[in-house]
């Protein structure tokens, strides 16, 4: 592994490193330039971190309906999770396991078959997510063509298996997914170097505040944790409200309706939830480790704050937690509705109706779009709530501002960052998905004698996958877009933290280092 040069980032005091090898960093992506010359700002007149409320929000809690609104949903869900799993305990459960010889469990509906199955489909998506994290750090340098490269080979070698087995609906989705990722690739490549160069000081801050994956891992478990709450939780709906089952009998309140009106509920639970975990972590980083760095500076200088991440941790619990809630609830919102429109394609698709799931893929890919879009702009409505406490209406308005004074192509390569780690969600989900339908292929479970539950359980598997690697990659993503924030509104600080950094988004974006002014 290479040495880690003292020079990188220009020198930082109190970031001392020691003589010899230090594994798991990477040398910078392009060789070493010349920094182009560019105006140099006056330190002395570096503005206080504290200024206009920065690190220092007052005391008041944000978006209160939101917030008693999140807490109302977790507590149903928390009820509904307790009187199906109760009553599908009192039947003694459905049977089944591992493998199968297709007499596992009741025919009737999902059993323990398919809770195992979703179980190792949690624990692989825990062990991709933590082996993604793990070539970050190791190989900062060439994680992006890594990823891209990867990507796109798991998407054409998913593309090919579909249309081998007659899966045409998945097929023609992920054919088009594909050429997206070819085109894609070749458009951000050269915008590769300076993204690699945000990576890396992301890396080398994260280097020094071991809390950024403290709250990274503690999250996934979380997550990990709410992944397998929903898995029961959906399998004792199944098993306890439909007709025929032994947790049914004879009671009229069971039907078909019940359990779709309840699982869309879990599913509308599940993912809120999952949001609100991963979008706190990352309030918490961006208003602990990676915005204190920013404005304090390294924590050997003495002015970075004691125990920066709990205290972005207590903001982002508690006062933020309202407005938090509230930006999640729209991307929660835009995901139902693209998973109802993938219902609705595989449905079309099944009953032989190539025109309806043509249309109903145009669809879904249209809000996949928004939903992206939304996610991103989030992404820095959440960095000022961390920063500043602010309500999200007055968060995404500020945003909007920092978007539109420093133009859209400027932030093309924090997209890039992020498109990066998103493939790496994407794949993980994908790979726990192809996991688990080649799962009920060769284990037959007598309950998809005719595969009318395998659309269901591979989709499970493909979320639980993907909000598993999504929720890592936010330690990430985070002190990217931190850096970014910081730079628009105090651009002159990062010249001072990381002069080479700063010098190549001088030369090559120079509207960038502008600043926002203050409204």
């Amino acid at each position: 592994m290479a040495n880690w040069d003292d020079d990188q980032w220009g020198t930082q005091p109190g970031y001392q490193t020691t003589t010899g090898p230090n594994p798991g960093y990477s040398q910078p992506y392009a060789e070493p330039v010349n920094p182009p010359a560019y105006q140099a700002y006056d330190h002395g007149d570096a503005k206080s971190p504290y200024e206009g409320g920065r690190f220092q929000p007052k005391k008041r809690v944000n978006d209160p309906i939101f917030l008693v609104f999140f807490i109302l949903q977790l507590l149903g869900y928390a009820v509904l999770s307790g009187i199906a799993i109760n009553g599908w305990i009192r039947v003694g459960g459905l049977g089944g396991g591992i493998g199968g010889d297709g007499q596992t469990g009741s025919s009737v509906t999902l059993n323990w078959h398919t809770v195992y199955l979703l179980l190792l489909v949690t624990a692989a998506g825990l062990l991709l997510s933590t082996a993604y994290l793990m070539l970050v750090r190791a190989f900062t340098r060439a994680i992006m063509h890594i990823t891209l490269i990867f990507a796109i080979a798991a998407n054409i070698a998913i593309c090919v298996y579909y249309w081998i087995t007659g899966y045409y609906s998945a097929a023609i989705i992920f054919t088009i997914i594909a050429a997206f990722s070819v085109l894609a690739y070749f458009g951000f490549r050269s915008r590769i170097p300076l993204a690699s160069l945000l990576l890396q000081v992301v890396m080398d801050i994260s280097k020094h505040h071991l809390s950024t994956y403290f709250v990274a891992f503690s999250a996934l478990l979380l997550q990990a944790a709410l992944s397998v709450w929903f898995v029961f939780t959906s399998i004792a709906i199944y098993a306890t409200w439909t007709p025929g089952n032994p947790g049914c009998g004879t009671t009229a309140s069971c039907s078909s309706g019940k359990v779709a009106g309840l699982l869309f509920y879990s599913v509308f639970s599940y993912l809120w939830t999952s949001q609100v975990i991963g979008n706190v972590a990352l309030a918490t980083l961006a208003g602990g480790p990676y915005g204190c760095w920013y404005y304090f500076g390294p924590r050997d200088l003495g002015q970075m704050p004691k125990h920066p991440t709990l205290s972005a941790f207590a903001r982002a619990s508690t006062l933020s937690l309202g407005s938090i809630a509230f930006g999640s609830l729209i991307v929660t919102i835009l995901e139902l509705i693209r998973l109802i429109l993938n219902a609705a394609r595989n449905n079309a698709s099944q009953g032989g109706s190539p025109i309806e799931a043509c249309l109903a893929c145009c669809a879904e890919l249209f809000v996949a779009c928004i939903e992206a879009l939304v996610r991103y702009f989030n992404r820095y409505a959440y960095i000022e709530i961390a920063l500043y406490g602010k309500p999200y209406l007055k968060a995404a308005k500020d945003t909007y501002n920092l978007f539109k004074d420093r133009g859209i192509d400027a932030l093309v390569n924090d997209s890039l960052v992020g498109t990066t780690l998103m493939f790496g969600a994407y794949v993980v989900g994908l790979l726990c998905s192809l996991f688990a339908y080649l799962y009920l292929r060769f284990t037959h479970p007598s309950y998809n004698a005719q595969g009318q539950y395998t659309a269901p359980v591979v989709l499970f598997a493909f979320l639980i996958g993907l909000q598993c690697s999504l929720t890592l990659s936010s330690a990430i993503e985070a002190g990217v877009s931190t850096i970014f924030v910081g730079l628009g509104q105090d651009p002159q600080v990062l010249a001072m933290r990381a002069p080479p950094l700063f010098a190549m988004i001088a030369e090559r974006y120079p509207r960038v280092v502008q600043g926002v002014p203050r409204v």
